[in-house]
């Protein structure tokens, strides 16, 4: 027969779970939560044979990834003079994690790391990237060729430029391979093949990287035991992202990250200390969801912006990317739903899930509020 539930039991759950979360995130270093890796990659094949490769990164994220695989010991944080001294050095190291692949076979490369300058490429917060330029040579008769970055793990864009003028566009997922591509006869992507990405990378930017997204979705989920009110704040926090996403992407509407993300962290707060606060929907709740979604929409639009939308396939991409922000968010419910909606309706619930669980959710939006505020100034 199993146990009773001990009433008592519970007062040691808040501090625990609320420490837990909080090492949880501090760990995961989310408090930047809409910072991608900066990767974008081009590649040129010229008429004379040559190709050229040109990685862009932000120069401290490709230190911390490539010195491992260096022997040259690990570095810490450096100057920027010290930085880029030292990825000169790896100028062979960082050769052997990208692959250019012609019918199959490796072609060789040599490589040359060109620091960070004004006027050189930035992302799109203004982070000045470095670029690794890769130079090799085509192989007489070669009909196809693929790509692999090995040192990558978000998705990134790839603008292939053959022998002319016009760069078409892709997207590969992390260190996997592209599928072979044949030489003189690239194509722009089919308009499912760019819904398909966008739905991918709009659900991953949720499950499993949002985790700021989660923490409010959760800090929705927890208050209300009836669905009808649940699915309301859900449907209200919806509509209002969308707004400001489409809106920003427009150009009609812009705040700086610096800006939105500490905003962003206040709002997880907020809703998971309102939670402690009462233990019912009040009717200015859907209002402040609202409000909150459309914060949370400036971010979802800092994040498309940094990835790119397609010219000739602007609404499908951003369409795409807003509903599989919307698949992300109802997996976090539906995880909800099987870990805690069995229990929602018993008497033990507000004290033994709502309140620990709230508590670590706000300690978490408030340190990141702190953080992110901090590190924008």
């Amino acid at each position: 027969m199993s146990r009773p539930f001990q009433p008592g039991s519970s007062r040691r759950w808040p501090a625990a779970v609320a420490v837990a979360a909080f090492a949880w995130a501090a760990a995961g270093g989310a408090a930047g939560a809409h910072e991608l890796e900066l990767t974008e990659v081009h590649v040129a094949f010229e008429s004379d044979g040559t190709f050229r490769v040109e990685v862009m990164n932000d120069p401290g994220w490709l230190l911390m990834r490539v010195e491992p695989f260096s022997g040259l010991g690990l570095s810490g944080r450096l100057d920027p003079p010290d930085r880029d001294d030292r990825l000169a050095e790896m100028e062979p190291t960082f050769a052997e994690w990208v692959h250019l692949y012609f019918d199959g076979e490796r072609a060789p490369v040599s490589a040359t790391y060109l620091p960070p300058a004004e006027g050189g490429p930035t992302a799109v917060d203004g982070t000045l990237l470095g670029v690794m330029r890769l130079d090799g040579r085509v192989p007489p008769g070669a009909e196809a060729f693929s790509f692999a970055y090995g040192l990558v793990m978000d998705a990134y864009p790839l603008l292939i430029r053959d022998r002319g003028d016009e760069v078409v566009t892709y997207w590969n997922v992390g260190e996997y391979e592209t599928e072979p591509m044949l030489l003189g006869e690239l194509t722009p992507p089919t308009r499912w093949q760019v819904v398909g990405t966008y739905l991918g990378l709009g659900f991953t930017h949720i499950v499993p990287k949002g985790l700021d997204h989660i923490l409010f979705v959760a800090g929705i989920f927890l208050l209300g035991t009836r669905l009808t009110p649940m699915l309301a704040q859900v449907t209200t926090f919806t509509v209002a992202h969308t707004i400001t996403l489409g809106l920003s992407m427009v150009g009609v509407l812009s705040l700086p990250a610096r800006v939105v993300e500490p905003l962003i962290a206040l709002s997880i707060a907020y809703v998971a200390i309102e939670n402690l606060v009462t233990s019912e929907l009040k009717p200015w709740r859907l209002a402040l969801v609202f409000g909150f979604g459309l914060l949370h929409g400036l971010g979802f639009a800092g994040v498309l912006a940094e990835l790119g939308l397609p010219r000739g396939e602007f609404t499908a991409a951003l369409m795409s990317f807003n509903l599989g922000v919307e698949g992300g968010q109802l997996a976090v419910i539906a995880g909800l739903f099987a870990v805690l909606g069995w229990a929602r309706r018993a008497p033990w619930y507000r004290r033994a899930a709502v309140v620990p669980l709230s508590l670590g959710i706000a300690a978490v939006g408030v340190y990141w509020t702190v953080t992110r505020a901090l590190g924008g100034l």
